[in-house]
């Protein structure tokens, strides 16, 4: 039996839980490639114009497995992981929408409801509980089989906090051997390297090579050390939060608006980059407060924001300006200090 896996929206966070559960499971998954011009064309043909471009991402890697031959599709339906917060509509709606885009996936969905009050995906097991009679396994191997990937999901956040990005970390986490810098703590030295940014966006925003246009490995390859919001501890998100009248209603924009007063606040970061995509409403609001702020801070801050037609020459001039506008504000600062 053949498990498919697009490579989309929450696969870069939960990719590895979804792996180990499955395989403990003895059953096979498939995932796609990489996103690539020909996955996002065919999401934009199969969704409405005016849904954001990870959902047409996400739709183009639904179609591609579906070329594949997978015998089910693995769609969870993210309602809630916070008490009081939710995921944004389209989330919710996911396997609905599959549904009436692409009605030949109707009868292949395999969709848990993921509606809980920790972030940890297998609490509650119960949210599985209905894959049992059509994966024909017993309670107890379904019990086996989430406790497994439970603990290599905690190893990839542990990989996480130590400063590897999503996909190193998530190798690392699945027992692949993978070639990795030390990060900065590990070295144990000062900085090696002059500027250090704060980059936010949600991970299949940022961590998707064709959304993003490969950004973060743009910056590694200026000389730019990265942070993004999965290398902070949970704890330390939620005390920039405390002060706060309200927080957002969603739970990973939230976690983007407390990485962003993080930043502000460290003293190792010089400057934040926002990735947005066009058309999203959580966005638009923590990305203007945000950029606001800035100014309070007396820390740069730049949006970089994308749909299916955003180019690579445009974002590689705006990219370069801001680093080098940060190395020439920091040589200038260090000329006065000596």
């Amino acid at each position: 039996m053949k498990i498919g896996i697009p490579r989309a929206l929450l696969f870069h966070y939960y990719y590895p839980f979804w792996k180990s559960y499955f395989q403990t499971l003895g059953l096979e998954t498939v995932e796609t490639p990489p996103t690539n011009r020909i996955i996002l064309d065919r999401g934009v043909k199969e969704s409405v114009p005016e849904i954001c471009v990870p959902i047409k991402v996400y739709l183009g890697h639904v179609a591609s497995l579906l070329e594949m031959g997978v015998d089910y599709l693995f769609v969870p339906r993210f309602v809630s992981i916070q008490k009081g917060q939710y995921f944004c509509p389209k989330f919710m709606g996911l396997p609905d929408m599959l549904r009436h885009s692409m009605p030949q996936t109707a009868e292949r969905l395999l969709v848990p409801t993921i509606d809980s009050h920790t972030e940890n995906p297998a609490v509650p097991n119960r949210q599985y509980h209905f894959m049992e009679k059509i994966l024909g396994i017993s309670r107890h191997q379904n019990k086996k089989a989430l406790a497994a990937a439970e603990s290599v999901w905690m190893d990839f956040r542990q990989w996480c906090l130590r400063g590897y990005t999503l996909d190193v970390a998530s190798d690392l986490a699945l027992g692949k051997t993978v070639e990795t810098e030390p990060t900065l703590e590990e070295e144990g030295n000062e900085p090696a390297r002059p500027i250090c940014l704060g980059v936010l966006g949600y991970v299949y925003n940022l961590h998707d090579p064709v959304i993003s246009l490969n950004l973060l490995d743009r910056l590694k390859r200026m000389g730019v050390v990265v942070k993004t919001f999965e290398m902070i501890p949970d704890h330390q998100l939620d005390n920039q939060l405390e002060g706060m009248h309200k927080s957002t209603f969603w739970t990973f924009s939230d976690k983007l608006f407390a990485a962003g007063y993080y930043f502000y606040r460290s003293p190792d970061i010089d400057g934040l980059i926002h990735v947005t995509a066009f058309g999203c409403g959580p966005d638009s609001l923590l990305g203007k407060l945000l950029e606001l702020d800035s100014a309070t801070y007396k820390k740069p801050f730049m949006t970089i924001r994308i749909d299916e037609h955003s180019g690579e020459n445009h974002l590689e001039t705006r990219v370069e300006a801001f680093v080098d506008m940060l190395r020439r504000k920091k040589q200038i600062h260090s000329e006065r200090g000596a």
